[in-house]
């Protein structure tokens, strides 16, 4: 029954945080924003007491249920695992812990959660890797079969569905998350647990807790014929049934070894009534012999270890391998009616990076944000990309040359879980300034560019869709009726969206673009 409830919870959290990645439409977030805000280190980098002391209260009780319940990257590993349990049965063995490894690593962590460097963080706490592969890797495939059924329904005349851009938003992104997803689904096919029980800070914190748990998993010695059945069933390796013990740091209270025992020796809750399981000696030959009169002898194919199903691991390896070339593959040019090919634009190099409006300045994002990449996944502008910077790696950045940020959008500030992001109101992102506007005059299609009669070649798309006013169109020279007009930017009422850089026609590279403010201001 333990287990039983376990997984159908489990499932649930997991398809919830998945759904909220994958979502482009932005309508699942109002429902189901809560699960991202229950991840434990974003309720640490948002100050949420209560989240924080709930789980901490749970894990006190109960165990580490969150690792095996609420964390979507523990369930994925779950996942994984049980697929290779289905080809190979009894292949996990007890292992004692990585003292040497999970604790050096929660000390790095800590030190650089102090420090406030972010690109290490990224790769080491399970909410924000988890996002990364859903937003990189699992969320272009939701697209591609979202479109699939659109085509579908509008060749019966059916709207039910519209189709949606899919785009690789980072290169870096794409291999580093696919990177990722690689790793961890190798430790958790072979291995199980192995990244939460070594690698994983969250999992060290609260291991810590999990030793003073109210209920646990626990060994009647009385019952108990070491046959091994739990030990061999136990993805966290921390069941030792020589010896009748449990290493609680490490259990996740997943419940199977209690399902796999046939004598009733393993049981959850508290200590029952002469037995331990803690500090126990062994049963002796004698009471071994008496415990297993009636009983069925241990096989030797059950003890034997089954080989590594290594077509099974190819397996995987060359799934993940063809979804980053798949992706990788996408065009680069768009196709304009089918008669001339659109040079796409390229990204201007920035002295300063663009935050979104919510996160104060880079300093503030670069503290607060654990990469997830959710605000990302949830644009729908597609402005935010993840950042190349060794100190923000991965955490997002704005550009604009698929969309620019438009004023009547709050989006990223509603769905970031850490804070990183502050919510804003749609009055407030008006009144925010992000970056300027700066014109670059040899890039311009006025002076760059000539009509067959030799004479310049009018545009003003910049000055056409500035939301606030703050360009208009001057010439070039006063005295000169024929000389070209140029955009003149209003600095003080500059805001920074982007809308200038993403509707000039110039390319590769815009004419005029946005460069970010260290510290945004209120105008």
């Amino acid at each position: 029954m333990l287990k039983t409830i376990r997984r159908i919870l489990a499932v649930l959290c997991f398809v919830a945080v998945t759904l909220l990645f994958l979502d482009f439409t932005g309508t699942l977030h109002h429902w189901l924003g809560w699960t991202a805000k229950v991840q434990f280190f974003p309720a640490v980098l948002a100050l949420n007491v209560a989240v924080i002391a709930v789980l901490v209260l749970i894990t006190l009780v109960f165990g580490r249920i969150y690792c095996s319940v609420i964390c979507p990257l523990g369930v994925m590993q779950d996942l994984i695992s049980w697929l290779h349990g289905k080809f190979k049965k009894n292949r996990f063995s007890y292992s004692k812990e990585m003292k040497w490894l999970r604790y050096p690593v929660l000390v790095v962590f800590i030190a650089l959660l102090v420090v406030g460097v972010g690109s290490i963080l990224t790769l080491l706490e399970p909410y924000g890797t988890y996002g990364m592969i859903a937003t990189n890797l699992f969320q272009p495939i939701y697209q591609w079969c979202n479109n699939g059924l659109a085509a579908i329904a509008e060749h019966y005349e059916s709207y039910a569905f519209y189709s949606t851009d899919v785009w690789v938003k980072s290169g870096i992104a794409l291999a580093l998350s696919a990177g990722l997803f690689l790793i961890i689904g190798f430790l958790a096919w072979r291995g199980g647990r192995t990244y939460c029980n070594t690698i994983c800070p969250v999992g060290t914190l609260l291991s810590f807790v999990s030793r003073f748990s109210l209920l646990k998993v626990r060994i009647d010695d009385d019952k108990c014929i070491k046959c091994g059945l739990c030990t061999r069933n136990c993805k966290a390796s921390c069941i030792n049934h020589e010896d009748g013990t449990v290493d609680h740091s490490r259990c996740v209270t997943c419940g199977n070894c209690i399902s796999k025992c046939k004598k009733d020796a393993i049981y959850y809750g508290r200590p029952r009534k002469n037995s331990e399981n803690v500090g126990t000696k062994p049963a002796s030959s004698a009471e071994t012999e008496g415990n297993n009169v009636g009983t069925r002898p241990v096989s030797s194919d059950e003890n034997q270890k089954e080989p590594i199903d290594n077509g099974k691991r190819a397996f995987l390896i060359g799934a993940g391998t063809a979804v980053a070339v798949a992706a990788f593959a996408q065009a680069k040019k768009k196709v304009d009616g089918g008669l001339a090919a659109i040079e796409d634009k390229e990204m201007p190099k920035r002295k300063n990076p663009i935050t979104p409006p919510g996160s104060w300045n880079a300093r503030h994002m670069q503290q607060h944000c654990t990469a997830c990449q959710l605000c990302v996944a949830e644009c729908p502008n597609q402005v935010l990309v993840p950042s190349h910077g060794l100190l923000t790696l991965m955490q997002p950045m704005m550009t604009y040359e698929r969309g620019y940020c438009r004023p009547e959008c709050i989006r990223c500030s509603q769905v970031c879980p850490t804070g990183a992001i502050k919510p804003i109101t749609f009055e407030d992102k008006s009144s925010i300034k992000i970056g300027t506007a700066v014109w670059s005059h040899f890039l311009c299609i006025p002076i760059r560019d000539k009509d067959k009669d030799g004479n310049p070649i009018s545009c003003g798309s910049c000055a056409n869709h500035c939301p606030t006013g703050a360009i208009t169109m001057i010439q070039l020279e006063e005295n000169n009726e024929n000389s070209p007009m140029v955009p003149s930017i209003n600095a003080a009422k500059c805001i920074g969206c982007g809308a200038c850089e993403y509707v000039c026609p110039s390319r590769p590279v815009s004419a005029i673009h946005v460069e970010g403010l260290e510290d945004h201001r209120t105008i």
